[in-house]
């Protein structure tokens, strides 16, 4: 990206709206209440010819800084600080108020170049607050809605005069040419066991019930106060996704809203912050759990292990807030335990007790996850998978249903991310689940892949005689 713009205002005036506008996708929640966004979110936004960086943030109040409040407008000096440019926000239809002359009197005195943008102008009887920006200081206003996309190719104009044709477009770096680098063509096959790529980018959400810790975690991954929290619960509201080294790996965290029991969800800004978690589980890689170790196992902490894993998505445990408990050997022992009692869908899954307050435990946690998601990524050749099938029903063969015995003749992986496969069998409908959970429990020992989930997919096998008219 060439440059960084971060739209600021006060609550309710359109900033997420514009948000989504620019980077072209529902990324942040909007909803008619003020003050959804509380946290700075970034995104990569494409404004006709333009291309930069954007961060969304939250409506700035006057309030005291040990407020939640305040603590959101320390999050948004800290963005505007952090970006090139400004998009100050103001409401054309409702007009001004003392805060807009208040943050207008802020971003003067921050230098920066700043693009004063009044938005709902479509509404009738907007003229008045449109023309009342001028008193603002910030020079002329451009108006925009939106909701509607009006005023787009105005604002791009506005943008590349703030911040300048050289910065808006600068000239392209000369590509380096390399060599191209043929593949062996010796006409052998691919290997189905591929070694584990331990470079690419991994994505990890992090999930857990309200005030479980998840935000104070990933700021102790980052080293700096860049997600908002506090003593109070609820308060991260989108899914905001950050990006850090660990041990030259690139980790694309996303913070999530808590997760209440659901007949305790009766918003409509909660519902939407609920499937906006639900969604980051779905592009998640590997979702980390977190627990409240002083009240571990709660209903609603099962409840989200089981969706994360009916989700086909690689779980770790965090029992975090470890420095609150006083005997931790006799707390560890109780939960591994209530684990694997509760747990039985997820054989075997990690667990690592944790302090997100005091970064105790958070390296141990790490390598849990890569762990995890080496698992999560692997594949067994076909050789393999049928020698042991046929170790394992001469050591327990399958029932004989209604007199007749059923036939696992041949098993392969059709899929990893989780580990899938498909085994051909006789009457696949008369297989019971005891047999499946059995050939389950034993691929996760023999092949040593705990904690994941694993599917196993019957087919029947086809006869060719069976479509055949039988011959006079």
């Amino acid at each position: 990206m060439t440059f960084t713009v971060a739209i600021v205002g006060r609550p309710n005036v359109g900033k997420s709206t514009l948000f989504n506008r620019l980077v072209g996708k529902k990324l942040a929640l909007v909803d008619d209440t003020p003050g959804v966004t509380r946290d700075r979110r970034p995104g990569d936004a494409k404004l006709v010819d333009l291309r930069f960086r954007i961060i969304d943030t939250a409506g700035l109040e006057v309030a005291a800084p040990d407020t939640l409040e305040g603590r959101m407008r320390a999050q948004t000096e800290l963005a505007i600080d952090e970006a090139d440019l400004s998009l100050f926000v103001v409401d054309a239809k409702m007009g001004l108020t003392h805060v807009d002359q208040m943050l207008a009197e802020m971003l003067r005195k921050k230098g920066k170049p700043v693009v004063l943008v009044a938005n709902k102008a479509e509404a009738r009887g907007s003229d008045g607050g449109f023309y009342d920006a001028y008193t603002l200081g910030l020079g002329e206003p451009c108006p925009i809605s939106a909701e509607h996309g009006q005023g787009m190719i105005d604002l791009r104009d506005a943008i590349v005069a703030a911040i300048g044709e050289e910065k808006a477009f600068p000239e392209p770096e000369d590509e380096a040419v390399t060599d191209v680098v043929l593949a062996p063509t010796d006409g052998e096959d691919e290997e189905e066991e591929l070694p584990y790529d331990d470079s690419k980018p991994l994505r990890v959400a992090i999930v857990g019930r309200p005030n479980a810790g998840k935000s104070t975690l990933i700021n102790r991954f980052l080293g700096e106060d860049r997600l908002l929290t506090g003593p109070e619960a609820g308060i991260t509201r989108d899914s905001i996704s950050v990006e850090w080294d660990w041990r030259g790996r690139t980790i694309k965290m996303f913070d999530t809203a808590g997760m209440r029991r659901k007949a305790k969800v009766v918003e409509k800004l909660e519902k939407l912050s609920v499937a906006d978690t639900l969604r980051a589980i779905r592009f998640a890689e590997t979702v980390v759990i977190v627990f409240d170790a002083t009240i571990p196992f709660e209903k609603q902490d099962l409840q989200i292990v089981d969706l994360v894993l009916r989700e086909g998505r690689a779980a770790v445990l965090a029992f975090n807030k470890w420095d609150l408990v006083e005997e931790p050997q006799q707390v560890l022992a109780d939960l591994r335990e209530k684990t694997e009692r509760l747990l039985p869908q997820a054989r075997g899954i990690r667990a690592v007790p944790i302090s997100g307050q005091t970064g105790y435990g958070l390296e141990k946690l790490m390598q849990n996850i890569i762990d995890t998601d080496r698992v999560w990524n692997k594949r067994i050749s076909t050789a393999r998978l049928n020698r042991w099938l046929e170790g394992v029903q001469v050591q327990h063969p399958p029932p004989a249903v209604s007199g007749r015995r059923l036939k696992l003749k041949y098993m392969t992986q059709v899929k990893a991310r989780p580990p899938a496969f498909m085994i051909s069998c006789t009457r696949p409908d008369a297989v019971p689940e005891h047999y499946l959970r059995y050939l389950t429990n034993g691929l996760r020992a023999d092949f040593d892949m705990p904690g994941v989930p694993i599917r196993i997919h019957l087919r029947a096998t086809e006869n060719p005689f069976e479509n055949k008219k039988k011959k006079r």
